[in-house]
């Protein structure tokens, strides 16, 4: 078995190398390439409510098994096995603090997808630079922010670069699928598929637990580095969404309807089934 991280393909091009076979598994990011995923990219539209990352992956996964979902990711030879569920995105900033809304004009942020657009709508100029890109891209000034999940902070150094932190942004997050080439799955024997296709839900609970005692000490990270959070006022979120959220779905919507895709029915499966999940916790 070999496992690559990033030594297999460019950090753009892993769904073009599932499909010619290059390799049997892996993992890509929608808002790397929204043109070859166009479906799943509803996941990634800002504001949409999700909480927590039980959320995040019961949305993801009602949205892998809508069968305009599945259609476009076999013409790439690709079958979706499970999402590697990213919490709410929140970004670090080098200067002076931001946390109203007009600070945002003309900044510079590394944010892909949805996200990307969100910050656009409220006059921040995004560039989606990959996850490995983005600290050299923030030590040498070509962004003043980066927006990540926590983790990602870690893993990719930009929490180093980092003077203050958005605790409650929460804007949305990127989405980022486990596949398979088609062809090795159903070259599996039924026992190999079955053991492949069992171990989704322990993974996904081993993932959540693992995140889970990354959340937990967080703040003390934050403590560590000397990195100042930052609290917008609810005002300031309300103004972003009411920017950001609203128009952006609208215009997905729309523009997935006029390429022949069921843009309304993808965006009300993910409020519907957030629903019954925040119901079902309740």
């Amino acid at each position: 078995m070999n496992i690559s991280y990033g030594g297999l393909s460019k950090n753009k091009e892993n769904l073009d190398g599932i499909s010619i076979g290059a390799f049997e598994m892996a993992q890509f990011c929608a808002g790397y390439h929204r043109d070859k995923n166009r479906t799943i990219t509803v996941l990634e539209l800002p504001f949409l409510g999700v909480e927590n990352l039980d959320q995040e992956v019961a949305v993801s996964h009602a949205v892998y098994g809508h069968p305009a979902v599945v259609e476009e990711m076999a013409q790439w030879n690709a079958k979706l096995l499970m999402t590697s569920p990213m919490p709410q995105y929140n970004i670090v900033g080098t200067g002076e603090v931001r946390d109203e809304l007009a600070d945002f004009e003309g900044m510079r942020v590394r944010a892909t997808g949805g996200l990307g657009k969100a910050f656009e709508a409220v006059g921040a100029v995004p560039t989606s630079v990959t996850a490995t890109e983005a600290y050299q891209a923030m030590e040498s000034g070509v962004v003043d922010t980066v927006a990540f999940a926590q983790h990602a902070h870690l893993s990719f150094g930009t929490i180093n670069q980092a003077a203050w932190w958005t605790a409650n942004l929460n804007p949305g997050t990127v989405n980022c699928p486990i596949v398979v080439n088609i062809d090795a799955y159903e070259s599996l024997s039924d026992s190999e598929r079955d053991a492949l296709d069992s171990s989704v839900d322990e993974a996904i609970a081993h993932y959540l637990a693992n995140y889970g005692e990354l959340l937990a000490k967080w703040d003390s990270i934050l403590d560590e580095k000397g990195v100042t959070r930052v609290e917008l006022s609810e005002a300031q979120l309300d103004a972003f969404r009411a920017k950001a959220a609203d128009p952006i779905r609208e215009a997905w919507i729309a523009d997935m309807e006029s390429q022949g895709l069921p843009g309304q029915e993808l965006y009300d499966l993910v409020v519907k089934t957030l629903a019954d999940k925040k119901a079902m916790s309740n």
